[in-house]
């Protein structure tokens, strides 16, 4: 098996994607702390090597992630291809459950998922969440109401949110 990877070029900075033939699999800013664990561990939990090579999904993913930063995109229809527990799996499926231009707290997604005491577990599945912005852990913020806990950097977090609240208005 293969994992195909490419840089996709954003007005938030370089990203780099991985698809699989089930969808992609990773999308992450290249500036990311840990970057190059994710992909050994991405590449050891599929037991597969990274290619850079076109894939599929890098069409549909470039065009949608383009409309999106246009602000002509509200949701995204790009396969997604998710590698976790359980728990996990089920953090990431509750982030794209939280409508454009919504945000959330780690405390209320704790509660949806029924465990209102897991706001930690929650918080680092959120932070291992391999595929930003269409896996949308960007809405999430603090109980207090601070932007806190993103990957590709506070300020991208911001960004992302103002992008969504114009593309909704």
């Amino acid at each position: 098996m293969e994992i195909h990877q490419k840089n996709i070029p954003t007005p938030l900075g370089e990203m780099i994607a991985c698809a699989v033939d089930q969808g992609i699999c990773l999308l992450e800013f290249t500036d990311r702390k840990n970057i190059d664990k994710q992909l050994k561990a991405l590449a050891k939990v599929l037991k597969a090597e990274i290619v850079e090579k076109e894939h599929l999904h890098f069409t549909q993913l470039e065009k949608e992630l383009e409309e999106y930063f246009e602000g002509k995109r509200s949701h995204f229809e790009t396969p997604l291809w998710t590698t976790g527990t359980e728990f996990q799996e089920k953090v990431w499926q509750l982030l794209r459950e939280i409508p454009m231009g919504e945000i959330r707290t780690y405390k209320q997604q704790s509660e949806i998922l029924g465990n209102p005491k897991a706001i930690r577990a929650v918080g680092t599945a959120n932070g291992i969440n391999k595929i930003a912005i269409l896996i949308p852990c960007h809405r999430v913020i603090g109980s207090n109401g601070e932007l806190v806990g993103y990957a590709g950097g506070i300020w991208r977090k911001q960004k992302l949110l103002e992008l969504e609240k114009a593309i909704l208005f």
